[in-house]
């Protein structure tokens, strides 16, 4: 998935890392709302956000810096801001839903939610989803204990490996990178990348396999413990992900996503969150 952890003036944000990190890097929120898309839309004659007027995010809750819980217990994240200011632009209602990330499709075909907004890898998705123009550039890496002695792929032979379950980095290592992956012992997948990063600096595994993102933002919390392989697994982009067909709604958000880059009100969100990794060089869609 998706999916953050580009997160970020260490010193200064200790506390925020901390808060993240304890929540177990665990919800997204905002003013618009907050609760489990299980209770939300109703499943029947379901309308897309331009229609409804009404746009309902689904997202990844443990996925800073697109979406986490920050200090106050609220949703909060670059892509739920962005969500916000979306909406704003469109005189739309906004909505936000922390999902199981392995039930979003069903949550998004029975209208739990109308969107998927959270670091959404969108190449090999296309005939999945209608996107939006994509709007960040991302990759998919490796990453390692700092003192592991593993320097590159070829020393990861024999070695435990973790991803999110569903995730593009799954993706990529059954895929494209599939010969790199038989060279582990195992390749194992798990529910939230928080979790992957405590058995990586427990010793249960060796790497986790992420979003750049993600990748950023453990590093930051924690520049002492990990590393980053220099090799990337893959590049691609993040977008807006609608129900197949929904392109009215895509597009309205592809053109609200232009003019805030023209406003400059993308480069404030991403400075807003350049401790944490994320930085406006990514931004792609002018």
């Amino acid at each position: 998935m998706n999916t953050d952890m580009s997160r970020r003036q260490f010193v200064g944000l200790a506390g925020s890392f901390a808060t993240v990190l304890g929540l177990g890097l665990v919800g997204c929120g905002g003013g618009a709302g907050k609760g489990s898309a299980a209770g939300s839309a109703a499943a029947k004659d379901v309308k897309g956000a331009a229609e409804s007027k009404k746009l309902v995010v689904g997202f990844d809750k443990s996925y800073p810096p697109y979406g986490f819980v920050g200090d106050d217990g609220e949703y909060t994240g670059f892509d739920l801001d962005l969500a916000k200011a979306v909406a704003d632009k469109q005189g739309w209602e906004v909505k936000y839903e922390a999902i199981d990330w392995d039930a979003k499709d069903t949550l998004l075909n029975s209208g739990a939610i109308n969107c998927i907004w959270n670091g959404f890898t969108m190449e090999g998705r296309e005939d999945d989803y209608t996107f939006s123009e994509p709007y960040m550039l991302n990759e998919q890496v490796l990453v390692v204990k700092k003192d592991a002695g593993i320097k590159s792929w070829d020393d990861l032979a024999g070695k435990t490996v973790i991803t999110q379950t569903d995730s593009a980095a799954q993706d990529v290592l059954e895929g494209d990178q599939k010969d790199l992956a038989a060279t582990f012992a195992t390749l194992d997948t798990i529910g939230e990348y928080n979790t992957a990063f405590m058995q990586l600096e427990s010793g249960a595994v060796d790497a986790v396999a992420c979003d750049l993102s993600i990748a950023q933002y453990q590093l930051a919390a924690k520049p002492d413990a990990y590393t980053q392989l220099d090799k990337p697994l893959s590049s691609e982009h993040y977008a807006v992900g609608f129900k197949k067909g929904d392109t009215k709604s895509a597009d309205a958000v592809t053109e609200s996503l232009k003019a805030l880059y023209d406003d400059g009100t993308v480069k404030d969100l991403c400075d807003k969150y350049a401790s944490y990794g994320l930085s406006f060089d990514n931004w792609v869609l002018k």
